[in-house]
C-alpha cells in the first residue's frame, strides 16, 4: 500500500467510527452529538448565554441558535431573557435532558480525550500538526466545527439560509453553484 493509500485508509476509518458512534448516539437517545455536548455544557456551566455556549463548543451563534431550536422543540431546553439585560438570552435544560443525559453513552470524544491524554508531548503536538495539516490540504480549515466527533453538518436540517458560514460558496455566486 502506499503511503497515500495509507494516509486514505486511516482517514476513512475514522470518519466509519465516528459515522458508527454517531449512529449509536441516535440510536439510543434519539439525539446527535453536538445536541448531547450542548446539552452537556448547559448542565456544567448552569446558567449560559448563547453566546457562552457558541464559545465553549467553538460554533457560531447561529449554529447553536439552530441546534437549541430543535432542542426546544422536544422540550429538552427552555430558553429565558435576561431580567438584568434583555439582550441576554439564557438556556437551561429541563428535567427530561438531565435524565436522557444520564442514559446517554460515552461521547466517542471522551474515548479518545482519555487516550490523547496519555501520549507525550511531542506525540500530542505532532498529531495536532498533523491533523491541522490535513484539513489544510482538504481545503477544510474554515469549516464551522465544534471538539465533538460527528460527521456531516451539525444540525442535520441546516441549509445555506440558515446558516451562510457552513456553505459560502453557495451564497458567493460561486462556479460550484
Amino acid at each position: 500500500m502506499t503511503s497515500i493509500e495509507e494516509v486514505l485508509v486511516a482517514l476513512r476509518r475514522v470518519i466509519r467510527a465516528t459515522d458508527l458512534h454517531s449512529k449509536h448516539l441516535a440510536k439510543t437517545t434519539g439525539l446527535t452529538a453536538p445536541q448531547i455536548l450542548l446539552l452537556q455544557t448547559i448542565r456544567d456551566k448552569g446558567e449560559v448565554t448563547i453566546g457562552e455556549l457558541a464559545n465553549e463548543i467553538s460554533l457560531s451563534q447561529a449554529t447553536v441558535t439552530t441546534i437549541l431550536d430543535r432542542l426546544e422543540k422536544r422540550e429538552l431546553v427552555y430558553r429565558v431573557r435576561s431580567k438584568e439585560d434583555k439582550r441576554k438570552v439564557h438556556a437551561y435544560l429541563t428535567d427530561q435532558a438531565a435524565e436522557t443525559l444520564k442514559e446517554a453513552p460515552i461521547p466517542l470524544q471522551e474515548h479518545f480525550t482519555r487516550q490523547f491524554g496519555d501520549l507525550q508531548q511531542w506525540e500530542k503536538t505532532m498529531i495536532i500538526s498533523s491533523l491541522q495539516r490535513i484539513a489544510q490540504m482538504m481545503d477544510a480549515q474554515h469549516i464551522d466545527a465544534s471538539p465533538v466527533l460527528d460527521i456531516g453538518i451539525l444540525d442535520r436540517q441546516t441549509t445555506a439560509i440558515d446558516n451562510p458560514d457552513a456553505f459560502p460558496e453557495r451564497l458567493k455566486g460561486t462556479p460550484n453553484n
